[in-house]
């Protein structure tokens, strides 16, 4: 059965960081270039999936900042 594409991981990973608490409401997230070296990839996937994340509700990027759990994660 093949793997399922790299960024639906690391959308899997912060979702289920945030439910267990490891990843708080306003918490900063490693940068994309952290995210790269940890799952071994390039930008692009790490960059989709946070702006995935971003359009469910899931966090919040700032120009400039990063990117941040949002305060009200979905349920």
């Amino acid at each position: 059965m093949p793997q399922p594409p790299l960024y639906e991981q690391i959308i899997a990973d912060v979702m289920a960081a945030v439910r267990a608490g490891t990843l708080k409401p306003g918490q900063k997230l490693p940068s994309i270039a952290e995210l790269r070296e940890q799952y071994e990839s390039s930008a692009w996937p790490v960059r989709y999936a946070l702006r995935i994340l971003e359009e469910r509700g899931w966090i919040v990027t700032r120009q400039g900042k990063g990117s941040f759990v949002a305060n009200e994660p979905p349920a």
